[in-house]
């Protein structure tokens, strides 16, 4: 699907706040609210828009403690057990295949130093992990969403 302007506005807004009424959206962009809904539709059916959701502050739910963990392995990771081995552990965010001085990149999220070594613990088990290399974050300037360009 090819993204034009008024796509780009509407993505911009959603992110912003994806509570907005479709006749808020509409407004501002220069639509109707049933043009604004058919075109987050579109989005949405194309897959541009993969869900919607709310961004809940990790502090808050006391996970504040954010770390980044570089897996090395002694064989390839991108295969079906590898990703339920990574899924199934809950304070794995996010986990990424990499090119560079490892071969997985995980996002962690856990309440306490004590929950991170658990959580590498975790990562050890693995089947193919063979170390980790962890970046534990002191703080973060800021996190965004993707940029609509």
């Amino acid at each position: 699907m090819a993204i034009d302007d008024v796509d780009r506005a509407l993505l911009v807004r959603l992110q912003n706040d994806a509570t907005q009424s479709y006749a808020a959206l509409g407004q501002a962009v220069g639509l109707s609210a049933g043009a604004a809904h058919e075109r987050v539709r579109k989005l949405k059916a194309t897959g541009v828009i993969r869900r919607t959701t709310i961004e809940v502050d990790p502090a808050a739910l006391g996970s504040g403690v954010l770390a980044y963990v570089l897996l090395d392995s002694d064989a390839w990771m991108g295969d079906e057990p590898t990703l339920d081995a990574l899924q199934a552990i809950p304070t794995v965010e996010e986990a990424h295949i990499i090119a560079g001085p490892a071969s997985v990149l995980v996002k962690v999220r856990t309440g306490s130093t004590e929950a991170l070594q658990a959580t590498l613990r975790s990562l050890h088990l693995v089947d193919g992990v063979t170390s980790t290399q962890t970046i534990v974050v002191l703080e973060s300037f800021f996190e965004r969403a993707p940029a609509v360009v």
